[in-house]
């Protein structure tokens, strides 16, 4: 089989990077990467060679390029079927799918308010009301996913999962600007930080020297 090529940015601010990574990662798939730094002359130019919608993360696969962290999810779980990346069971895996999505394409003001900056020290921020309605609404999704499909694991439909993957970020978030959440979606974050990949991604984007100044919320 053709190796596995992920193009992925920095990985101290590169939320979109992330979700494809750790799927790949937790799931033991072999792949090697490839980090283009962000906000620099030359990003763009360089992004454009591997994806002409100019956009981190992409994924090679032999002469197949796939674009867009949701639709590299779906792809590994379709080519890696025995890594069960979606949860079992066609009520888990719908509700995997929807939570994913609605992540997907949610959340813009909470992702605005609080980029990804694993470098920055824990510390609250100034929420309006439309970030906390965000808020509520993902500590909600997270108990009803932990209380429904979690049993028989500590993510968010027992296994680690694709579900897992696209709030990975999201996790990040809350644990970096101190938001407040339920015990139970606590002990979940608490589970995602505690995973090897994600404490090797951490590691490498401490060490990273790129900055991005719209990205340092005070």
């Amino acid at each position: 089989m053709a190796k596995l090529h992920l193009v992925i940015g920095n990985k101290n601010y590169s939320s979109w990077s992330l979700r494809p990574w750790m799927a790949l990662t937790m799931a033991h798939i072999p792949f090697e990467e490839t980090i283009i730094p962000l906000d620099q002359p030359q990003t763009k130019k360089h992004i454009t060679e591997h994806s002409e919608a100019g956009f981190v993360p992409v994924l090679h696969h032999g002469k197949l390029t796939v674009w867009e962290s949701l639709a590299i999810l779906e792809y590994l779980a379709e080519m890696f079927p025995e890594k069960k990346l979606w949860p079992e069971g066609k009520a888990a895996r719908a509700a995997a799918r929807s939570v994913a999505n609605e992540m997907h394409c949610g959340f813009a003001a909470l992702r605005s308010a609080c980029p990804m900056n694993l470098r920055r020290p824990r510390k609250a921020v100034a929420m309006n009301e439309t970030v906390k309605t965000d808020v509520a609404r993902i500590d909600a999704l997270w108990r009803e996913c932990r209380r429904a499909h979690g049993r028989k694991g500590r993510f968010l439909f027992g296994p680690f999962s694709n579900a897992d993957a696209m709030f990975a970020p999201v996790v990040t978030r809350f644990d970096t600007y101190d938001i407040k959440v339920s015990g139970e979606s606590r002990a979940y974050m608490e589970a995602v930080l505690a995973t090897p990949a994600f404490k090797a991604w951490e590691k490498a984007a401490r060490e990273e020297t790129w900055i991005i100044a719209r990205e340092e919320v005070e």
